[in-house]
């Protein structure tokens, strides 16, 4: 399965000249076949949306960590029109970080949308 790639955005820098709508954010559809996928360096924060009219799923998937423990976050349920914002924990230590340098994600309907932002 080849996961659709997210587009990573980086946010504005303190002081730095914004204009109208700037720092808008663009969500994507997410891929509920082959899964999603983005870059990361550890300066990333996934915010995942829920515009379905029920309940939907994200599993994001782990790696074996140095300690060879693994742990998807399974099945995480949003509510309609619920949003939920991951951070931290999914940076790019082992245990998250795929061998092709990402962070992998499956969404369980394509009306979940889903933004990445890198903290610059």
């Amino acid at each position: 399965m080849a996961e659709t790639a997210i587009t990573v955005q980086t946010a504005k820098t303190p002081f730095q000249v914004v204009a109208a709508g700037g720092l808008d954010i663009t969500f994507a559809a997410a891929d509920n076949v082959n899964g999603n996928k983005y870059q990361v360096t550890g300066r990333e924060i996934l915010i995942i949306r829920n515009d379905n009219v029920g309940a939907q799923t994200v599993t994001i998937n782990s790696t074996v960590d140095e300690k060879n423990r693994e742990a998807d976050i399974t099945a995480y349920s949003l509510a309609a029109g619920d949003y939920a914002v991951f951070t931290g924990g999914l940076t790019n230590s082992k245990g998250w970080k795929q061998s092709d340098g990402t962070i992998t994600l499956l969404a369980s309907a394509a009306d979940i949308f889903v933004a990445v932002v890198r903290l610059p």
